[in-house]
């Protein structure tokens, strides 16, 4: 009898030792688009039994997924990122257990670039952004985001500088792999945000301080500071976070002021090059979308470069001046507000204008009907 009670002791305790070691997710989709490879987030509780060196991500067929630990700028691991496919209005299921991971290639990265001039550049399997540092001031300082056309999944960043820089070949020409033919200057480029006060956008200066959150396989993100935002007779500072997932256009920014800035209008925006490029924009679904001819520095036509924008939060009104076209958005002093912006190539998956502007309804979509994600016991 007590051979009996001890074997049965220890198959409970086996098998709640299996199970604190294989947790099942179920990723519910309760929208009419299917969700192919959409980047899914696990908070850290929902793991905790779980070592985070030592996880392996299995879909319903068994088949191993990457995975990404993020950490958010801080010390300990903060959620678990996997790419999930759950067709229209159905359900899947996912395993986390126990394992040695596989190496899987990147498909983010970004980095500050010292030898240019202080840019931070980010990318992903898609597309490419960059923001300029304090090394520009006495150029052209702006906080405008620039973007750059790739027509490769590969990670280009590292080796277009080093071209470039080496005097081997020029990122303003495509060489086979894309180019950078988007000008900024002083504006908010392809889809940044300033104060807007007096009918004017208050288009601010170079970063001040830039902090990389995480770098990895499925999402890169970082922080930037800057301290001296003027709006009219009063200066302000911002803390702007970026996050750019795998197989995405779309980046999520989450921007604050600090400072005298009660009352504070934003206007989040789109630099227009050419008075010939298209505009669709729906203030209901809280997009805009823009068109342009994308044009090499040799003076070599490239096809259509595309920007857009989704909103979270209401739009107050639309602005338009001589240089853009823009999102006014009501703001709360010190409080965090999240929109999203990103930009394609009309040789990179966009045959058509009306392919992007679909890509930025169907992206805003995605965003109001997020998959659903329940730890089951």
């Amino acid at each position: 009898m007590k051979r009996n009670l001890f074997l049965a002791v220890f198959v409970l305790l086996l098998t709640a030792c299996v199970q604190k070691n294989s947790i099942k997710i179920e990723i519910t989709n309760t929208s009419n688009i299917d969700r192919t490879e959409s980047i899914v987030e696990i908070d850290r509780q929902s793991f905790a039994g779980l070592n985070p060196d030592s996880i392996i991500v299995l879909n319903d067929k068994g088949i191993e997924l990457p995975h990404q630990i993020l950490y958010n700028g801080r010390e300990t691991p903060q959620t678990l990122l996997f790419p999930a496919t759950v067709p229209a209005n159905s359900k899947s299921t996912y395993t986390l257990k126990a394992g040695i991971p596989c190496a899987c290639p990147a498909k983010t990265f970004g980095r500050q670039v010292p030898e240019r001039k202080d840019d931070f550049a980010w990318e992903n399997d898609r597309v490419v952004y960059r923001v300029y540092g304090p090394a520009l001031a006495d150029e052209y300082p702006s906080n405008g985001y620039d973007l750059w056309l790739k027509k490769t999944n590969a990670l280009i960043i590292n080796q277009f500088y080093k071209d470039d820089l080496s005097g081997v070949a020029s990122y303003h020409v495509d060489h086979g792999e894309g180019l950078d033919c988007y000008k900024v200057g002083h504006t908010l480029g392809a889809g940044a945000i300033a104060p807007f006060a007096d009918n004017k956008i208050w288009v601010e200066n170079h970063y001040t301080t830039v902090k990389v959150l995480d770098c990895g396989i499925l999402r890169t993100s970082f922080e930037l500071t800057y301290d001296s935002v003027l709006v009219k007779d009063k200066v302000l500072s911002e803390k702007l976070i970026i996050s750019l997932d795998a197989g995405s256009q779309f980046n999520k920014a989450e921007v604050q002021y600090s400072g005298d800035c009660e009352k504070l209008n934003l206007a989040a925006g789109i630099y227009l090059h050419d008075k010939q490029g298209i505009i669709f924009d729906d203030l209901e679904k809280g997009i805009f979308s823009y068109s342009e001819n994308a044009v090499s520095d040799a003076g070599v036509p490239a096809g259509r470069n595309y920007v857009g924008l989704v909103f979270t939060t209401s739009v107050k009104n639309i602005f338009q001046d001589e240089k853009h076209i823009a999102g006014v958005l009501d703001y709360s002093c010190e409080t965090p507000l999240v929109y999203y912006f990103g930009g394609g190539w009309s040789q990179w998956g966009f045959d058509s204008d009306k392919d992007w502007q679909k890509y930025v309804e169907k992206y805003a979509e995605m965003l109001r009907y997020p998959l659903e994600i329940n730890i089951l016991k």
